[in-house]
């Protein structure tokens, strides 16, 4: 069974959920704020498996009636909060799920946890709706409520709350698990970890995702060749893009961690750094044949380009753009 240990990084929150289970000062809510895919449902739910658990440990034991319910979804005192609208948390989601349900005693267990995923889409009424929850909650009652975006929760929500941010998980807790859980070869861990930023659970959707492996394999074909490419086939490169539906942000960070590889190894003529490794006779070539000032050209116009692609600018106007620019440079 998960617990707490199982939990990579987030120390800071950790330590707090397990204090705060040692002394029994749980609070009537939290709020867990982070990233797509960083861990805010594990931590909940490990957090609401040891507050159930019939040991009353700082872990959940993983053999009591509660500990087994929990690992085949029957705890009945964990609520998981849906919602009808795919976009949405709507005040009839709330009032029935929670506002209605509130008041009736846990069947087994200690507590009644209502988690929430997903706390940003609630709508402004539904928020209203729970705040008169957490106002008067009954004794027994945590409310979790996770959210990418504390920004969309109101300022009534966040102040009954404890909010927990969660952070950028350390690159080498990030490889290390990687290597250990999915058994991820060195080098492509390397890249899977540039590219999450910290996220661990982006960082093992990377390492098991077919589609990035393409989008890299793609991406890493092109700063090969693009030098002795003739336009047709940079226009060739460009269509190939929206054909295989790639990804095109990340396609653009494959490219930005290349010529970030290419200017270190510039400048350090050490491997031991590189992203890439694998690929060191293309970076050293690269390195050969481009200017410092030429790399940082690049590096600024892969900027601009994501830059105007979220301003929805064409698509293929600013892709040639940035080819004709990794040429030149």
């Amino acid at each position: 069974m998960r617990s707490f240990k199982d939990i990579i990084g987030q120390e800071h929150i950790k330590e707090y959920l397990q204090n705060a289970i040692s002394q029994r000062k749980i609070s009537h809510a939290y709020i867990i704020q982070g990233e797509h895919f960083s861990g805010k449902e594990f931590i909940a739910k490990v957090f609401a498996a040891t507050l159930q658990c019939e040991e009353q440990l700082s872990e959940p034991c993983g053999k009591c009636r509660s500990c087994k319910q929990f690992q085949t979804g029957n705890q009945p005192d964990i609520i998981y909060v849906g919602h009808e609208k795919p976009n949405s948390i709507g005040v009839e989601d709330v009032r029935s799920q929670i506002n209605g349900d509130i008041l009736i005693k846990p069947y087994s267990s200690p507590y009644k946890i209502y988690i929430i995923n997903e706390g940003e889409k609630m709508t402004p009424q539904a928020q209203n709706a729970l705040l008169k929850t957490l106002e008067e909650p009954p004794a027994y009652a945590v409310v979790l409520i996770l959210t990418t975006n504390l920004e969309e929760l109101l300022p009534t929500i966040l102040s009954r709350c404890v909010v927990l941010r969660m952070k950028p998980v350390q690159d080498e807790l990030v490889k290390e698990y990687l290597k250990r859980e999915l058994m991820i070869p060195d080098y492509k861990a390397d890249i899977c970890v540039a590219f999450a930023r910290g996220n661990i659970g982006q960082a093992k959707q990377l390492a098991t995702s077919e589609e990035f492996e393409n989008i890299r394999n793609e991406a890493l074909s092109l700063v090969k060749n693009i030098r002795n490419m003739e336009l047709h086939e940079v226009m060739s490169a460009i269509k190939r893009i929206r054909e295989y539906h790639i990804d095109v942000n990340e396609y653009l960070d494959v490219l930005s961690i290349w010529y970030r590889d290419v200017l270190l190894f510039k400048a350090t003529n050490d491997t031991n750094h590189l992203v890439f490794r694998e690929e060191i006779p293309y970076i050293r070539k690269a390195a050969d044949k481009s200017a410092y000032e030429g790399i940082e050209n690049i590096l600024k116009a892969l900027d601009n380009a994501k830059n105007r692609l979220h301003a929805n600018v064409n698509f293929e106007l600013v892709m040639e753009l940035l080819f004709i620019t990794i040429q030149e440079n």
